[in-house]
């Protein structure tokens, strides 16, 4: 009686371990294939083709693009005084942007945009490089959704790095189809990956 006893748990354990195993396996299976098609992704994000984004032709926007790229260009220089003279024209040209060419809701939509976006333009204007380069993060998205409201005439890329701030990542824009990280500058000249073109 014993025996069959012994014999039943461990026939119980066996079968235990075998579907465990078998669960493991099919796991093993679909994590597989969901780094697979992650790995895929990421080849799409990566690699040399990019989005193409269209946006109105239009040079609303070409005075605070200009003053945004000088700014990049700065940084990308480890140039802390260029900067900040470039922070100080971009808000400028956020003053100066003409909003009668707008409608209600892109009118609405840029007051939000330029409120931050001076705001970055004026810290950028007194601070040091590390600071610049925190406000610079902030004021790329601005820059970036007002291109993506108002239009441009310029080609302009969108880029990635995803090590700064501890790697939380940031974005910038570039006129050129090349990456030279203005959050590190030197140290890291070429960390980054072009994600999208507009126009």
């Amino acid at each position: 009686m014993k025996n069959i006893v012994k014999l039943s748990i461990v026939a119980v354990v066996i079968l235990f371990f075998t579907a465990c195993k078998n669960d493991k396996k099919e796991t093993d299976l679909k994590e597989g294939h969901s780094n697979e098609m992650n790995m895929e992704n990421e080849h799409d994000m990566n690699g040399s083709s990019t989005d193409m984004a269209t946006v109105r032709k239009s040079d609303l926007t070409n005075q605070i693009v200009g003053s945004y790229l000088q700014l990049k260009n700065a940084l990308v220089l480890d140039d802390e005084k260029n900067a900040a003279e470039a922070g100080k024209g971009l808000h400028k040209a956020f003053e100066s942007f003409d909003m009668t060419q707008l409608n209600d809701a892109q009118h609405k939509e840029y007051m939000e945009i330029a409120e931050n976006a001076k705001e970055h333009a004026n810290h950028i204007a007194k601070s040091d490089l590390a600071h610049q380069r925190e406000h610079f993060k902030m004021l790329s998205v601005d820059v970036y959704d007002l291109i993506k409201i108002a239009g441009t005439t310029k080609t302009i890329y969108q880029v990635y790095c995803p090590m700064y701030q501890n790697n939380k990542g940031g974005i910038w824009l570039s006129e050129v189809n090349e990456v030279k990280n203005p959050y590190f500058g030197n140290k890291m000249l070429k960390c980054g990956t072009i994600q999208e073109q507009i126009n």
